[in-house]
């Protein structure tokens, strides 16, 4: 089936963009697969930067999995399709929240030996957000997480969030993925392809699933793309293990199960597309109960102390994931006058109190969306001394975003300077972004310093995170507005890499030769630090021309 076809079918780009990674990686996973030594990895640190073409051999019965290095290439390879897609957003606080669970789950899992050494040096381990309001999570090659904004919204507890996080890390760890795309032949990739279109496109129109599998000729082949029952179970009990070791209430996947089940009995409209690929069986839900033993189980999950400064956190950012997973200001209007009475707990008045304010924000009523927040802070005292300090934080970054939006640079600015009085501790990400954008845009005396403050906890920042297209973007208004053009342009392309542009970042590259002639000093560092990213960023796109003529 060729790619217009897809597209016909009203499938987003995100949806093809697997297909066509698949599809073009299929002839070249004929490849015999070279070892890669850890020091030859150590140059691939930096933000799209992909691992050597390390792919195994199909019909060597001695390879018959993707090696890691392998899986991993193919993630990246269907992530620089994906990253461009506006359905993929970054929300600071939300994805600062997800990492926060999935940091907690990876730390686990290596602690449980879930993470061998090859395989946590390699894979990207790297969630990331998808704007829609179904219900889903999905695992793609190379530990890549796909997290729908919709299944957020629906948890009621960190737990249950991280028990659905705590599966898909298990079907990455136990190599789920590599040993389902292993076993394909290489005339299967397309039918194959075209399944992982129809479970993608589940999430908007189950017609159009169907009949994108049935066009592949691949209905019978639904199973191969589907893990299997042992997979799932094996992803139950060690996701399990994973959970309880990182800190979690056992009871959270047990919880989550009955909420999705009965969820979906009643409203089966094909807002749940993690059930198409993970059916929940009597045997799976009956295991979940199970493993909490006889005492923990009444008919009820017995959740964890709601007191915890988690708790708080992930309520809020539910809230706030129901504004943002359905950008229709219809749907949005909904949600500005949440039903609150004098006896509403209080946890759950601020958070309805959080949620119209940032739906009131979304549709520029700012003087609506401070009196919500007015409200919700009227009621922090009567919260627990931990969720307080949380919900704070929070209420205090959503008013600073109110004010830049009412043009009240300085009030956001001191704001921001209340919330972390030490100079010498680098911000969370959150707040760094919300200060190189209070730099660019609130001018006074103090605006050089201010940026150059910026764009040095930027630099700290994407030390660590390479990958953080935002954060590069601007660093590069940073620079360009310090009149430091060379730094400006290396990193717009490494922004640009980072979205999986690779010809916009060679192009940027090579422009900067031409028009810096003559540099000295600082400036040539600069440059010769460009000329090694461009060798990469043009290997990588020399293999990706390789395997899309092979894939013709």
């Amino acid at each position: 089936m060729h790619l217009s076809r897809f597209l016909r079918q009203g499938l987003t780009p995100i949806q093809w963009a697997v297909a066509c990674a698949l599809i073009c990686a299929g002839p070249s996973l004929q490849a015999q697969a070279p070892q890669v030594s850890p020091d030859s990895r150590e140059g691939y640190a930096q933000a799209g930067d992909t691992l050597p073409p390390v792919l195994p051999e199909l019909g060597d019965t001695a390879s018959q999995d993707l090696s890691p290095a392998a899986e991993r290439r193919l993630g990246d390879r269907i992530m620089r399709s994906i990253w461009p897609d506006p359905s993929v957003i970054d929300d600071p606080l939300v994805l600062e929240y997800i990492e926060q669970v999935w940091q907690t789950l990876l730390a686990s899992a290596r602690q449980r030996g879930e993470i061998t050494q090859d395989l946590d040096s390699v894979y990207a381990w790297r969630p990331f957000l998808v704007q829609d309001r179904t219900i889903n999570a999905f695992a793609l090659p190379g530990g890549y997480i796909g997290v729908h904004l919709g299944l957020l919204a629906m948890t009621s507890s960190p737990d249950e969030l991280a028990s659905v996080l705590a599966h898909e890390l298990s079907h990455v760890t136990q190599r789920h993925i590599a040993r389902t795309i292993g076993v394909q032949s290489r005339q299967s990739w397309v039918s194959l392809a075209s399944i992982i279109l129809g479970v993608m496109a589940a999430s908007r129109s189950p017609q159009a699933a169907q009949a994108v599998i049935m066009g592949g000729q691949a209905a019978s082949m639904q199973g191969q793309l589907n893990f299997s029952r042992d997979m799932e179970r094996e992803a139950d009990r060690v996701g399990f293990g994973v959970l309880t070791s990182g800190g979690f209430e056992p009871s959270g996947m047990a919880q989550m199960f009955e909420h999705l089940q009965t969820a979906s009995r009643l409203n089966d409209d094909g807002s749940y597309p993690y059930l198409r690929t993970h059916p929940l069986t009597t045997e799976r839900i009956g295991d979940a109960r199970a493993r909490l033993g006889p005492q923990a189980w009444n008919g009820k999950a017995v959740m964890g102390d709601a007191s915890r400064p988690v708790v708080a956190r992930h309520m809020l950012m539910a809230a706030r994931a129901r504004v943002l997973m359905d950008p229709r200001s219809s749907f949005i209007a909904t949600l500005t006058s949440p039903a609150v009475t004098p006896r509403t707990p209080a946890l759950e008045a601020v958070t309805l109190h959080y949620m119209a304010a940032v739906a009131s924000q979304q549709l520029r009523d700012l003087d609506h969306a401070q009196n919500s927040l007015n409200l919700a802070r009227r009621l922090v005292p009567q919260l627990p001394g931990p969720q307080a300090t949380e919900v704070t934080r929070l209420l205090t970054l959503a008013e600073i975003e109110l004010h830049l939006q009412a043009r009240q640079g300085q009030q956001a600015r001191e704001d921001l300077n209340a919330l972390y009085r030490n100079p010498k501790r680098i911000q969370p990400r959150p707040e760094m972004m919300l200060a190189a954008h209070l730099a660019l845009t609130v001018p006074g005396p103090e605006q050089d310093a201010a940026m150059r403050q910026a764009a040095s906890d930027l630099q700290t920042h994407l030390s660590d995170h390479p990958y953080d297209s935002a954060a590069w973007g601007a660093l590069s208004q940073l620079w360009q507005h310090l009149n430091e053009p060379i730094r400006a342009v290396r990193a717009e392309a490494e922004a640009s890499a980072a979205r999986g542009d690779l010809p916009g970042a060679i192009d940027r590259v090579l422009g900067a030769h031409k028009r810096f002639t003559h540099p000295s000093g600082a400036d040539t560092i600069e440059l010769s630090a460009m000329d090694s990213r461009l060798k990469i960023w043009q290997r990588q796109q020399r293999e990706d021309l390789r395997e899309d003529a092979a894939g013709r």
